[in-house]
This record gives C-alpha cells, sequence and structure tokens, in this order.
C-alpha cells in the first residue's frame, strides 16, 4: 500500500534546478491530495562582521532574505499549486530543514540530489542528514 501523505516540505536552493524539484513534489502532493511547504534557508556567513568596508551583517542577511522571498514567491506562483506556502528561513540549512520539517508535520521532505564523484562523495551533503535524521519520509530527485 502507497503511503498517504498529508504535508509535503519541498526543499529548493533557487538555483535553475529548484525547479525541477518543486514540480515533481507538487505532483506528487497532488496525487496524494497533500499541503505544500515550499522552503528555502538562507545561510548567511559573515567573513568579517560590522567591517568598516562593508555593510552592517544585518541588513546584508535582510537583504538575501528579501530576494530569497522574492524569488520564492514567483516559484511558487509559476507552480500554480493552491494548497501551497512559502517559507523563507535564515540559519543552518541542515537544522532549519529538520525543524521546519518537525515544525509543519511535514510526513515527506523532497529534495533535490546531484551525482558525486571523486572527492565529492566523501562530503557529508545536505540530503545525506535530512535522510538520516528526518522523522519523515524523504524523497531524492536526481537533478539533470
Amino acid at each position: 500500500m502507497t503511503p498517504r501523505y498529508k504535508k509535503v516540505l519541498i526543499l529548493v536552493d533557487l538555483s535553475n534546478a529548484s525547479e525541477q524539484v518543486a514540480v515533481a513534489g507538487r505532483d506528487l502532493a497532488a496525487s496524494c491530495g497533500a499541503s505544500v511547504v515550499l522552503l528555502h534557508v538562507v545561510e548567511y556567513v559573515p567573513v568579517e562582521p560590522m567591517g568598516e568596508a562593508m555593510m552592517p551583517t544585518v541588513q546584508i542577511e535582510g537583504d538575501l532574505l528579501g530576494r530569497a522571498r522574492d524569488k520564492l514567491e514567483q516559484l511558487l506562483m509559476r507552480l500554480r499549486c493552491d494548497r501551497a506556502i512559502a517559507r523563507v528561513e535564515a540559519g543552518n540549512t541542515k537544522t532549519e530543514i529538520l525543524r521546519v520539517a518537525d515544525e509543519e508535520s511535514a510526513d515527506l521532505i523532497v529534495l533535490g540530489s546531484r551525482e558525486r564523484h571523486g572527492p565529492g562523495i566523501l562530503l557529508n551533503l545536505t540530503e545525506d542528514t535530512i535522510l538520516h535524521a528526518a522523522h519523515c519520509d524523504v524523497l531524492a530527485i536526481r537533478l539533470k
């Protein structure tokens, strides 16, 4: 028997591949009658906070969050998904994904996965962490 998902959390990094992940998640959610939460996490780490030549960290992070919200809303409009909300969070990507999944009571997390070669195989990437730490099912969409 196929699981019946009620809420699908779709993770997007706002790259060109985000639409592929979002469409796959939207279509799966639609087939189950599930609602969708579209999530992007801004992970901003200042090199030199409040340095003389830099804008204040709060202003830079605010600008990044604003641009991310705009892009995410545009993606949500292109998806034409009635039962969806968009969330932009700031912080450690892996931590925020798991926090939002718990907070939203997601049944399924959908994320993109790129093929890795050579030394990249040894890196602990976001999808690996989420796969092993999430309280719910995780679906990785192989990116083109």
